[in-house]
């Protein structure tokens, strides 16, 4: 339905859309403003994805019980998974060690 702004109602009907063979999918992808394809300068602007919000998920852990469990100010952890900020050299050491052997971090800061 289509609805005017007078507040009638239009049926609008529902046409399929027609079959794409690969030329006409790259021609399409091609003229698409909003999503340019992918080219080398493209891809050294991209940001990377940080995997620290798949590492905090697979761990089943929300970001304040990752923040205390690891001791990672809960700000500082924001940043690095919304990609605000990276985490320094140091802290990706940290999180790759809690990446191995997640428990075992957990229980030597517990000491």
């Amino acid at each position: 339905m289509k609805r005017e702004p007078d507040g009638t109602e239009e049926v609008v009907p529902e046409t399929p859309l027609a079959p794409m063979n690969e030329a006409d999918i790259e021609a399409a992808a091609a003229s698409d403003l909003d999503n340019p394809p992918m080219t080398a300068e493209r891809e050294g602007q991209l940001r990377p994805m940080p995997r620290l919000k798949t590492l905090r998920r697979a761990l089943g852990l929300t970001q304040e019980e990752f923040s205390a469990r690891y001791h990672i100010p809960l700000g500082t952890l924001r940043d690095w998974e919304q990609g605000r900020s990276q985490p320094d050299q140091p802290a990706r050491a940290f999180l790759s060690v809690i990446a191995r052997a997640p428990k075992k971090v957990a229980e030597l800061l517990l000491k």
